[in-house]
């Protein structure tokens, strides 16, 4: 009553309609990449992936920031084709592989909603062909809520050795399906976690037996056509692999060398770990949930269908292990994040949203030992603070710093320092790190080239003096009597 009154004297006195003390203001897209906090993240951001792709030697990294309906920010690094050097970008085809498991999960919570089956429904309800032997007796059924949630007690793959290389032998659906009885459980159900791509291959079979469609023509039906992921498909293009599609490589061995990966189908389990798409595609597909979250209502799912499955459904005996219905659920740092992750052989991806800032990170590699999911999560991290920190518009302009941006290193010493322009002070960036909020340092400018280095509390440490060439432009750093110059 209090607040109201006095927004109702405040628009007598001056006109206009005060906006309430609680009232939330919402920032336009080119209000907030104009603020200094979100300038500064972004290029902290920008400087740290790159360090990461750079010595960790990543072929190619696609990046983009999603908030709420809109792509803030997204950049490419390396290349998505290492013979013909293409760019990586935004609209670089990956395979997403276990980000797949999202599109069934939505599927199957439409075909829940229209009644057509329950999530408590044992599996063999829907798949009369279902027959693995339950090898612990007094279990109970396998249930459609245990493949979703990863608490099926189901062995972890097909019974064939499809993530080996060379030639990844995927099973057709017959095979699949003819394998089954010589399997049995590992777990009785609802006992404990333990990733099964065979589950969500059961999933999408549920998906195509309930509603009598294809599962592809399902989901391309139900999902991706409704939502405009023209970039989205849930087979391996290989006609556009090297050019669109991002040639996989493989990881890290002994030799230190990246090779190709050869093109893999994915066939009988495409349900779990088929689908390609791009950073712009996923972030299309962050941006409706952000959308039906807010809004409510139903478009292609109901919002509270939505709420559910992002809401924890399994919490292992460790405590530490927790799932929603097909997503990922789980805190760090005081946030909730919303995920899943995919690796298929020469792809390591991720799809992390942080639904309560309506903030989403989406990275693919084309590395078989890509941190896909170390640079999302860091990402969302620091940039969840800066956009804690931007609320409001702008008033004092900031001092311009850019001159003395740029990375410096210290031969014969490994690694880099960026120094870029966060606000009125400068950041610098240890490169490489696998963490970038500990990587962060702080600059208070002094006057005369030169600034002192802020600890963790912002008290006053050792001053970082940046020396001139003939030309007036910075060529090193002076600090305690070591010398960083600046990378050409």
């Amino acid at each position: 009553m209090r607040t109201q009154l006095i927004a109702i004297l405040l628009t007598l006195a001056t006109g206009f309609p005060a906006i309430a003390a609680d009232e939330k203001v919402e920032l336009t897209r080119e209000e907030l990449l104009a603020h200094s906090e979100i300038q500064g993240a972004l290029a902290a951001i920008d400087a740290w992936v790159e360090g990461r792709q750079m010595f960790d030697r990543i072929p190619g990294v696609s990046v983009g920031i999603v908030h709420d309906q809109d792509v803030l920010w997204s950049s490419g690094y390396g290349s998505s084709n290492l013979e013909s050097e293409r760019p990586a970008d935004a609209d670089t085809l990956y395979s997403v592989c276990s980000i797949s498991k999202l599109f069934t999960a939505i599927s199957l919570m439409q075909l829940r909603d229209e009644g057509q089956l329950t999530l408590r429904d044992p599996v063999e309800e829907h798949l009369d062909w279902f027959d693995i032997k339950q090898a612990h007796e007094g279990s109970g059924p396998i249930t459609i809520e245990g493949l979703m949630t990863h608490s099926s007690g189901l062995p972890r793959e097909s019974d064939f050795p499809y993530w080996t290389g060379p030639d990844f032998p995927f099973p057709t659906r017959a095979e699949m399906i003819s394998r089954l009885d010589a399997q049995e459980t590992l777990y009785p159900a609802h006992k404990y976690f333990q990733y099964s791509n065979l589950a969500w291959t059961l999933a999408g079979e549920i998906v195509a037996e309930t509603s009598g469609q294809s599962y592809d023509g399902y989901v391309r039906e139900h999902i991706l056509d409704p939502l405009g992921l023209t970039d989205t498909r849930t087979f391996y293009p290989n006609d556009l692999r090297g050019e669109e599609l991002a040639i996989g490589y493989t990881g890290f061995q002994r030799d230190q060398a990246r090779e190709p990966v050869k093109p893999f189908f994915t066939r009988g389990i495409t349900a779990a770990a088929g689908f390609t798409s791009s950073v712009n595609d996923l972030a299309r597909f962050a941006s409706w949930q952000f959308r039906l979250l807010e809004n409510g209502g139903e478009e292609i799912l109901d919002a509270n269908t939505l709420r559910e499955m992002q809401r924890v459904h399994w919490v292992d005996p460790d405590w530490e292990t927790t799932w929603g219905l097909g997503f990922n659920v789980r805190r760090d740092d005081d946030i909730t994040f919303v995920s899943h992750g995919g690796g298929c052989p020469g792809y390591i991806t991720s799809f992390t949203m942080v639904p309560k800032q309506k903030t989403a990170a989406i990275v693919l590699t084309n590395a078989g030992d890509g941190p896909a999911g170390n640079i999302a999560v860091n990402i969302l991290k620091v940039f969840g603070t800066a956009l804690k920190a931007a609320s409001e518009p702008e008033e004092n302009e900031m001092p311009d710093f850019s001159m003395y941006e740029g990375n410096y290193e210290q031969r014969p010493w490994g690694g880099e320092v960026a120094v870029r322009q966060w606000g009125d002070k400068l950041v610098i960036i240890d490169i490489p790190s696998n963490n970038l909020k500990e990587a962060i340092g702080k600059l208070e400018y002094d006057g005369d080239h030169t600034f002192t280095r802020l600890d963790d509390d912002d008290e006053r440490r050792n001053p970082w003096v940046f020396e001139m060439g003939e030309d007036g432009e910075v060529t090193q750093i002076r600090s305690h009597s070591s010398i960083m110059r600046r990378i050409p």
